[in-house]
Formats: C-alpha cells, structure tokens, sequence
C-alpha cells in the first residue's frame, strides 16, 4: 500500500471507524515506504496517511490516534518535533521512529513524551503494530485517569461549598424542628449558589434565612457561602436585623466576581414564645406559613435584591404564626419547573397545592407533629420533578421550620 500525502491536498481521513488513523511525519520516500509495507505485512488495523514535514503533518493532526514521527525532518531536528507535538496536542499519542540508535535519546524522547522510541532497520512490522496499538490505548488510559482525577477534585470541591451552603441548624428550642433539602439543578447537576441557615441567638429569637446567588457554578457557590457565613456571624453578634442584612449586602457588594452579580434573600425572626415573626424580603419568593387552619403565603413588603441596588432601607411585616405552625422557606427553582409540554410553571400557587396533597394522602401524619415533615417535604420535591419532566432546571433550596404548641395546650 501507498500512503496517501496530505500535502496533494486530495481527500482527507475515510470514514473507517474500525482503523486507527496513524500520521506518519517523515520526509525520506524510502524510509516512508517501507514503513507503509511493514504495517502492510503485519495486517495491522490502520489507516495511514503521510505527511513530509511537521508543519504538513500539523495541519492534518485532527482524528489522529496516533503519530510516527521522524526526529530528522526538513522544518524539525532532535526532539523538537515531539515538544511541539506533545504541547499542541497533548492527548495525542507519538511515537518515534528515528534511524539514530541513541539509548539516551530514546530516555529523552520518552521524557519529553513520546510514547515508544523505536529505530528504523530494527523493527518489523508485527512490533510497530503492537507499539501504536499499545500507544493509543496508554493514551485512553491516561486520559481516563486524568478525568477521573479532575471529576474527583471537582467533587471534592463542590462538597466543601456544599458543606458551607448547607450548615446544620443552631437550634436547642426542643419545640423547633427543622428539615432541609437542597438539589443542584439541570443535568451537568453544577453546583449554585442557593443557601439556607437557622440560628437561634441568646435573647431567645429564632433567625431563619433563604438565599438565591443568580447564576450558578463554583464561582457562585464560593460567594453563597461568603453571604451565608456573613449571616451567620452578625446574628450569633446579636446584632439588629437591619445590621445583619446591611453586612450580608455589603459582602456581597465587595465579594462577587462580577458587578452585576446579585443574590435575593428571605429572612424570618420568630418572636421567643414562638407566635409571631418578623419577615424581610429582598427580591425573595414568599414563604408559606402551614397551620391547622390551612395554608397561606406570609406576605411582606419587598424591597430590590442586594447587589441590583444598594438597599438603605430593609422593610418588614410582623405576622401572626400561631401555637403549632410549619413555615417553608424555599429558592424560586422549586417553582419554576414547567408543569406540562407548554411553558406554564409550577409557580406558588401550584406549590400551595402539592403541599395540601401530599398533606391530604399522609393520614398516618400525627396531629401534635409538624405541619410539613421530612417525609412530606421529598414527596413535594418529587412530585415538581415529576410535573417539570425530569430534574429541576435551577436549583432549589427548601427549610421547612416547624413549632408544635407547648405541652398542656
């Protein structure tokens, strides 16, 4: 067989996807030849094309399994042609075939990455089958170790974020319950930057916080746990709510990798004997507040997201809980799955009903227990998947607090 030149500028690579495709660099019509005769003879399974400089044979380098290099080519001498090869295209296997016999050269080829070194006039063609063949599955090998790798740092990362969005609650009230939930959204399931946090300071009161950084991937997810953090630390200061929104909206403004960038947040105080709250929305979804006597938005003023505008001002409502409540706390990606073929969502009225459903088919749930359990809570999950489709376009973060009324009453 003849090689075809990719520098006739005829056809390139056939469709043969059975045939590793092999470049062969080398300038010698001789040396080329019997190469070609040689892979012939030995039936390997290639698909061979010849290029006579290493800047033709870089021009036909895409869909190459593997390359034959010459270390003696009119544009490239020594080891240069596997430097620049090796740092142009790093997941393509070479290997070289040389006419020098140098023991130290072949050390410093393979070190400089090469695959194999072998020499012309000592090779036959069942080996230099087995060398390329042998070359291209190290580089698979290789390359399947290296995502391995990265898919495990990534994982680990995202773990660490994960562990910093989603803190255990600092709750000793044995009235509180508090369940949680938190999915990363879409099917490459990226880590963003929803966050949630309960804490419950020495006066007594119970501080809750919802937070939604727009965007989504590490970046994000850094910044959510920056502001959750924030949060965290100026309510365990007893500062007022007012300082404690005032400090998360200036990390916000000095942490983001990008101007534009902002977060919407809800937050909830609930009074020491546990009957009524103090709600701040910023940008936030409602919260649903679940007593004995159904369920409802809890309604506030609303005031822009931190990041959009610089907030001077953080308005409020105070609101009636009850003696026994649950309250849902939750990101828009809960409400913003699709519920059908057409483009209508879930939004918080459907909400409202997968709640009351899943409430209406627990009839084992106990009267003196939560409104909304840990049980109730993934089966409302569950079932916005199933309406959207499949997995949650963003992600969500839900915290459902819960009070049941003091004994004797």
């Amino acid at each position: 067989m003849v090689a075809e030149d990719v520098s006739s500028g005829t056809s390139g690579w056939e469709d043969l996807p059975d045939r590793i495709r092999v470049l062969l660099i080398e300038d010698d019509d001789g040396d080329a030849l019997i190469v070609e005769e040689l892979l012939h003879d030995a039936g390997a399974p290639f698909q061979v094309r010849r290029a006579r400089s290493l800047a033709d044979g870089g021009a036909a380098l895409r869909g190459v399994g593997c390359v034959l290099l010459d270390l003696e080519l009119p544009d490239s001498r020594g080891l240069n042609g596997v430097r620049w090869l090796r740092q142009s295209w790093p997941e393509l296997p070479v290997v070289v075939l040389t006419g020098i016999s140098d023991e130290h050269l072949g050390e410093e080829a393979v070190g400089a990455g090469a695959q194999d070194y072998l020499v012309k006039g000592q090779v036959d063609g069942f080996l230099l089958n087995r060398v390329v063949r042998y070359a291209v599955e190290r580089q698979r090998a290789e390359e399947t170790q290296q995502q391995l790798r990265e898919a495990q740092l990534i994982a680990a990362e995202n773990a660490r974020l994960e562990r910093g969005l989603l803190p255990s609650p600092l709750v000793t009230d044995e009235r509180i319950a508090v369940h949680a939930r938190y999915r990363s959204g879409g099917q490459q399931r990226l880590l963003g930057g929803d966050f949630y946090d309960v804490v419950e300071a020495a006066d007594g009161w119970l501080h809750a916080v919802v937070g939604d950084v727009c965007g989504r991937g590490p970046d994000e997810a850094a910044l959510g746990v920056c502001l959750r953090v924030a949060w965290r630390t100026m309510v365990l200061a007893n500062r007022p709510v007012t300082e404690i929104l005032a400090a998360v909206q200036q990390v916000l403004e000095h942490e983001r990798h990008q101007d534009r960038l902002f977060a919407t947040l809800c937050m909830m105080s609930v009074a020491p004997d546990r009957t009524h709250c103090l709600l701040h929305l910023a940008g936030h979804p409602s919260p649903l507040l679940i007593t004995p006597d159904g369920l409802a938005e809890l309604r506030a003023p609303t005031s822009l997201p931190p990041g959009i505008v610089h907030a001077e001002q953080w308005p409020s409502a105070e609101l009636q809980l009850g003696s026994t409540w649950s309250v849902v706390l939750y990101t828009d990606g809960l409400i913003e799955g699709k519920i059908g073929p057409g483009p209508e969502r879930l939004g918080s009225d459907g909400l409202i009903r997968l709640i009351e459903k899943a409430r209406a088919e627990a009839t084992d749930v106990p009267v003196s227990g939560p409104m909304l359990d840990e049980r109730l809570l993934d089966s409302v999950i569950g079932e916005a998947r199933e309406l959207n489709g499949g997995e949650l376009d963003d992600d969500i973060a839900v915290m459902v607090i819960s009070c049941t009324a003091p004994s004797g009453l």
